[in-house]
């Protein structure tokens, strides 16, 4: 067993810390794009949504610390209910998630009971439990497609990402009225005079970000289909509409690239769109939290039985 060092220690000494007690503890840190870089490196696994829900679903090791948020460390605790899961800080919440209150999207599920329930991975455990399938912006154009077209069907949390798959596959779906604040924070105003700056730019969007975006975008993806996308098309330019924190790893992919995030309506450090609830986990917090394996997530075992149920069928068809 080796010495506690102090959460203050130099970033070098946090990050072989932290290396140390996943090999002691049989521990695997999994990190989302949109995490702080020096998360990111001493990950195990960087991902997006599903690629973190397929590591937290094979994973043969005793501990899950997930940096991402709530809602993620949620779903790696449904599909490994006998694991410890650990989430650096409690406080990383989602308001996309936090848009879809269980207590109003059960009436609104109740009211139309012939629809089949799609939730975006982007919710709570209670929202996953009163759904038929999950999705994440990496499969959700096969989970639609995966229903039959004369099924109604209700999306929720994010209108946004539910016109761009009405737009796709022609579906009549109904849309639950929630957004996230990090993808609607795109300034088009601020985006056409950074084009114009750049007008050899090619647009990359997320599909959570409001239609104008979309509009305007030469490529629309998930985060981990954004990096595919400049891996193959390395010599282009690219302004990145989505939470910043992805031009860590996309970078990683494309060095010679030049990468430019999209600009948001508030003027801030970083000229771009952050998620303070993502970035509320640090790599000081990290460490303490594999060190003293806490806070630990917990979901209801009666959740879990009943939100496992989409989630199977969402990693099932996503093969």
């Amino acid at each position: 067993m080796g010495q506690h060092i102090d959460i203050f220690a130099p970033e070098i000494e946090l990050y072989q810390e932290i290396q140390r007690l996943k090999r002691e503890k049989n521990a695997v840190l999994l990190s989302h794009y949109y995490q702080r870089p020096e998360i990111q490196d001493v990950a195990d696994y960087v991902g997006d949504s599903l690629d973190l829900s397929r590591a937290a679903a094979s994973t043969d090791a005793d501990i899950i610390v997930f940096a991402g948020v709530h809602f993620m460390a949620e779903t790696a605790k449904i599909l490994n209910p006998t694991k410890k899961v650990l989430l650096p800080d409690l406080a990383a919440g989602c308001s996309l998630a936090d848009s879809c209150p269980p207590e109003a999207f059960e009436p609104f599920v109740k009211a139309h009971p012939n629809h089949v329930v799609v939730t975006y991975v982007n919710c709570s455990a209670e929202i996953k439990a009163m759904s038929d399938y999950v999705c994440t912006s990496s499969n959700a154009l096969k989970i639609i497609s995966a229903i039959p077209g004369t099924v109604p069907i209700i999306f929720a949390p994010d209108k946004n990402l539910g016109s761009y798959l009405i737009e796709q596959t022609g579906r009549d779906m109904l849309l639950w009225d929630g957004s996230c604040m990090v993808h609607e924070a795109f300034c088009i105003d601020k985006l056409l005079d950074l084009w114009r700056m750049h007008p050899d730019a090619k647009v990359i969007a997320h599909p959570e970000s409001e239609k104008h975006i979309l509009k305007i975008a030469n490529y629309i993806g998930s985060t981990s289909a954004m990096i595919a996308y400049a891996k193959h098309h390395p010599k282009e330019k690219y302004i990145v509409a989505t939470e910043a924190g992805i031009l860590h790893e996309m970078q990683k992919e494309v060095p010679n690239t030049i990468l430019i995030p999209a600009p948001a309506m508030e003027d801030n450090h970083c000229a771009c769109s952050e998620c303070a609830f993502m970035k509320t986990n640090t790599l000081q917090k990290t460490y303490r939290c594999l060190r003293d394996e806490t806070p630990e997530v917990e979901v209801r075992e009666t959740i879990v039985e009943k939100a496992l149920i989409p989630i199977e069928r969402m990693l099932k068809l996503s093969k």
